[in-house]
C-alpha cells in the first residue's frame, strides 16, 4: 500500500478509502435495484415477486465472489506489509484459481439445476418462468462476476481505491442503461433485466484492464498450483463476507416462505420493495467495512494495533450518524419510496410496503455495527469471533426468530424479526470485542 497507517493523516486515509468504497458498493447494489425498478414498471407485481424469489441466488453468487476477493486481499495486504512479496502473489494466484473453480460450479448449476432451484425457492405457476429465466442467465454470467469481485478487491488493496470505485459505478451505470433498453424498447422482459445485470461485471473488468496490464500493479500471477495454506487463509478470512451476503439470502428465503403463507404473492412483492432498499443500506455499511479493511490489515501487519482501533472508531461513528440519517429518510419518505415500485397502484401492496419500510429499518445501526465489527475481526486474523458473529446473524438466530415473531404478531412480527436478531448479535459482538480488548 502507498500510505502509512500510522501517519499523521489517518483520518484522511479513512475518509478516502471509506468514501470511495461506499460509493462503489452503492453502485454494486444498483445491479439489483435498477432491475427492481424497471421490472416493476415493465412486468408489474408478478415480475417483482419473481425477482425477489431469485435474489438469494444473486446473494450466493455475490457472497462467494466477495469472499474470495476479500479473503485473498486481506492476506495479500498483510503479506505486503510484512515484506512477503512472493506469498502475496501466490495469494492472488490462488484467489483467481478459486474464482474460476466457483464459476464453473455456477455455470453447471445454471445449465442443469436452475429448474430445481426455482421450485425450491417457492415460485408458483404465475411467476415460475420469469424466476427460472433470471436464475439460469445469472448463473451463466458467473465467471464475469467472480473475476470482477476478486480483481476489484485486489485493486483496492493495491492502493487504487479510486479505480475500484470507478469500475463498480461504471458497471452499475451500464446496467441501468441496458435495463431500460432491453426491457422497454426491445421488449425482452425478465431476460433483458438479467442480461443487463450480467453485462455489469464485464464493464467493470474492462475499466480495470489498463491497470491490470500496466506497471503500477504490484500483484502478479505466478507459476504455482493450489497452495493449501493459502486456500485455507482465503476461505477463512473471507468467510464473514460470504455469510454477510448469505444472511441476506437466508433472510429473504425465510421471509418469503413466511409471507407467502400470510399474504401470498402480494406480500412477497411488498417485501421485494424492502429487500431492494435494504441492498443499498447494507451496501453503505459493507462499503465502510471494506474501506477500513486495507487500513486495519496494514496496521495489524505492522503491529500498530492502536492505529487499527482508531480506524475502527472512525467507522463506528460514521455508521451511527449514517444510520440515523438513513432511517429518517426512509421513515418520512416511505410512501413515495413504495410508490416507485408499485407501478400498478395497488393499495394493498402500498400499505404493506410502507409499514414494512418503517419497521424493518429500525435494524440499521445494529446491522452496521455487526458488519463493521466482523470485518475488523477478519482483517486482524481473528477468525473465530468473525465467523461466530457472522453465523449467528446469518443463520442460527434469524430463522427461529422470524418464525417465532411471525407466529406471535403476524406481518408486524416479520418486519421486526430482522431488527431483533441484529440487536442481539450486536450485544454479543460488543461483549466479545471488549473482552478480547482487555
Amino acid at each position: 500500500m502507498n500510505h502509512q497507517t500510522a501517519g499523521r493523516n489517518m483520518f484522511g486515509d479513512f475518509a478516502k478509502y471509506a468514501s470511495l468504497s461506499v460509493c462503489g458498493m452503492i453502485g454494486l447494489s444498483c445491479y439489483i435495484l435498477a432491475d427492481t425498478f424497471f421490472v416493476a414498471q415493465g412486468l408489474g407485481s408478478n415480475g417483482l415477486a419473481a425477482l425477489n424469489l431469485a435474489i438469494p441466488v444473486y446473494n450466493l453468487l455475490a457472497g462467494i465472489g466477495q469472499m474470495l476477493g476479500m479473503g485473498g486481499a486481506i492476506k495479500y495486504t498483510i503479506c505486503r506489509s510484512q515484506g512477503e512479496d512472493r506469498n502475496a502473489d501466490i495469494m492472488f494466484t490462488n484467489s483467481i484459481y478459486l474464482a474460476v473453480t466457483a464459476s464453473a460450479a455456477f455455470v453447471l448449476l445454471g445449465l442443469f439445476g436452475a429448474d430445481f432451484i426455482t421450485g425450491l425457492l417457492g415460485a408458483d405457476e404465475q411467476v415460475y418462468n420469469m424466476t427460472l429465466v433470471y436464475i439460469k442467465t445469472l448463473c451463466l454470467f458467473a465467471p464475469a462476476f467472480m473475476i470482477n469481485y476478486v480483481l476489484q478487491s485486489f485493486v483496492r488493496n493495491d492502493g487504487a481505491p479510486q479505480l475500484a470505485m470507478i469500475a463498480l459505478i461504471s458497471g452499475s451505470l451500464m446496467n441501468i442503461v441496458l435495463d431500460y433498453v432491453f426491457i422497454f424498447p426491445m421488449g425482452m422482459g425478465m431476460f433483458g433485466a438479467v442480461l443487463a445485470t450480467g453485462f455489469s461485471p464485464v464493464t467493470g473488468i474492462a475499466i480495470m484492464l489498463p491497470y491490470l496490464l500496466g506497471k503500477r500493479r504490484r500483484f502478479r500471477l505466478v507459476k504455482t498450483g493450489f497452495v493449501g495454506r493459502m486456500v485455507r487463509s482465503n476461505l477463512s478470512l473471507g468467510f464473514p463476507t460470504l455469510i454477510g451476503q448469505l444472511s441476506s439470502g437466508i433472510t429473504i428465503i425465510t421471509f418469503n416462505t413466511i409471507i407467502l403463507g400470510l399474504e401470498g404473492n402480494m406480500g412477497v412483492a411488498a417485501y421485494g420493495v424492502i429487500t431492494n432498499i435494504a441492498l443499498v443500506v447494507v451496501a453503505i455499511y459493507t462499503g465502510l467495512a471494506q474501506g477500513i479493511q486495507p487500513l486495519i490489515s496494514d496496521a495489524y501487519g505492522k503491529q500498530q494495533m492502536a492505529a487499527a482501533r482508531t480506524v475502527l472508531r472512525y467507522a463506528m461513528v460514521t455508521m451511527a450518524v449514517s444510520s440515523a440519517l438513513i432511517y429518517g429518510g426512509i421513515y418520512w419518505f416511505a410512501d413515495p419510496i413504495a410508490a416507485v415500485f408499485n407501478s400498478e397502484g395497488l393499495v394493498q401492496l402500498q400499505t404493506m410496503a410502507v409499514k414494512g419500510l418503517k419497521l424493518y429499518f429500525v435494524s440499521n445501526p445494529f446491522v452496521g455495527f455487526n458488519i463493521i465489527l466482523a470485518m475488523h475481526f477478519a482483517a486482524t486474523e481473528r477468525v473465530i469471533p468473525a465467523h461466530g458473529l457472522s453465523l449467528l446473524r446469518g443463520l442460527f438466530l434469524i430463522v427461529p426468530t422470524a418464525f417465532l415473531m411471525a407466529a406471535l404478531w403476524g406481518m408486524t412480527g416479520v418486519w421486526l424479526a430482522f431488527a431483533a436478531t441484529e440487536a442481539l448479535v450486536a450485544v454479543l459482538g460488543a461483549a466479545v470485542y471488549l473482552t478480547r480488548k482487555k
